[in-house]
């Protein structure tokens, strides 16, 4: 099963096992920690890392794009990693991306990271907005502490759950789903994740990148 439909309150949601949102009666993508620009970022450090994760992370939108109505795309903080996540190379593929699609409306949650990133490109064509960002009836934030008007659907987690036998582990991206938010996994490529603690609760729903699996 390569989504899973919640009702969440009130309104359909498919969690999609690449680990977005999808919202069919507004037709928005929603997608947390995409994280432009990081393994740059290492790179301008002299850390070697592998290349190409920016396009990684383009196609991965097209992909969900040609699988879905989509009009809008929220990201839920954390769109540029640094403020080498400017660097002209990755603008470049960025805008020749935005080029194809610019009926698009994208919206940009800030987060943490583009704090201290700043803004993208005017050029890029995104509407930018601080937390909670509210669209009835859910809130769009970064963080998933909040105190909101609507259901909360955040980022900033990165969460993961292990799955373990006596012999080997797995370390799964994951959705929380609890009674007034819900915390994506990071769709960025090479964004990492940190092992979550469910709450009570909280429904989790991991990905293996095929398919969706409940877990509890």
């Amino acid at each position: 099963m390569s989504a899973r439909e919640l009702l969440v309150a009130g309104e359909l949601l498919l969690l999609l096992a690449q680990k977005a949102l999808y919202w069919p009666g507004r037709k928005t993508l929603v997608i947390a920690d995409i994280h432009f620009g990081k393994a740059a970022s290492f790179r301008a450090q002299g850390i070697p890392v592998p290349r190409g994760t920016t396009t990684q992370n383009l196609l991965a939108l097209d992909e969900l794009m040609a699988a879905h109505e989509v009009q809008h795309i929220v990201f839920l903080g954390d769109f540029l990693h640094a403020r080498a996540a400017h660097a002209s190379a990755t603008l470049a593929r960025m805008l020749a991306w935005r080029r194809r699609h610019p009926a698009l409306v994208l919206t940009l949650v800030r987060g943490n990271h583009d704090r201290h990133a700043g803004d993208p490109a005017a050029s890029l064509g995104i509407e930018m907005v601080d937390e909670p960002c509210t669209l009835a009836p859910f809130s769009f934030c970064h963080h998933p502490d909040l105190d909101t008007p609507g259901y909360a659907l955040a980022g900033h987690i990165h969460p993961v759950l292990v799955l373990a036998t006596r012999f080997e582990s797995l370390r799964l991206p994951c959705f929380v789903v609890g009674a007034k938010r819900m915390i994506l996994p990071s769709f960025g490529a090479f964004t990492g994740g940190y092992s979550i603690a469910p709450e009570a609760g909280d429904r989790i729903f991991v990905t293996s990148g095929d398919a969706i699996h409940f877990v509890r």
